[in-house]
């Protein structure tokens, strides 16, 4: 599925708008404890398992973001928007949300 965050696809042509998508994913908080805990893993001021972490959940994200688009006839999510917030008890853990515009293209 073609999925963009400019509000069009350059060459295709929007035939059908089918309205907003969203996708959510949340990261627990024993990956902050894992990562301040293992600071091995910090290399130049950078952590590779909260970084694949991050990817895992955006990933994820958008992945369910799509599935919603396709479930309505969509062929296409474009003007899409990823948010990183914390919630939680405590601001605990980590939400990534996509949300975008399901469309059909030709």
């Amino acid at each position: 599925m073609l999925t963009v965050t400019t509000p069009n696809i350059e060459g295709k042509q929007i035939t059908e708008y089918y309205g907003l998508v969203t996708g959510e994913a949340i990261i627990g908080a024993n990956i902050f404890k894992d990562f301040f805990a293992a600071i091995t893993d910090v290399v130049g001021g950078r952590s590779g398992a909260y970084e694949k972490a991050l990817r895992e959940a955006k990933d994820i994200a958008v992945s369910e973001m799509q599935e919603r688009a396709q479930s309505m006839g969509a062929n296409a999510v474009v003007g899409v928007d990823l948010d990183y917030e914390t919630v939680g008890r405590d601001s605990g853990m980590l939400m990534v949300s996509a949300s975008g515009t399901a469309v059909k293209v030709q």
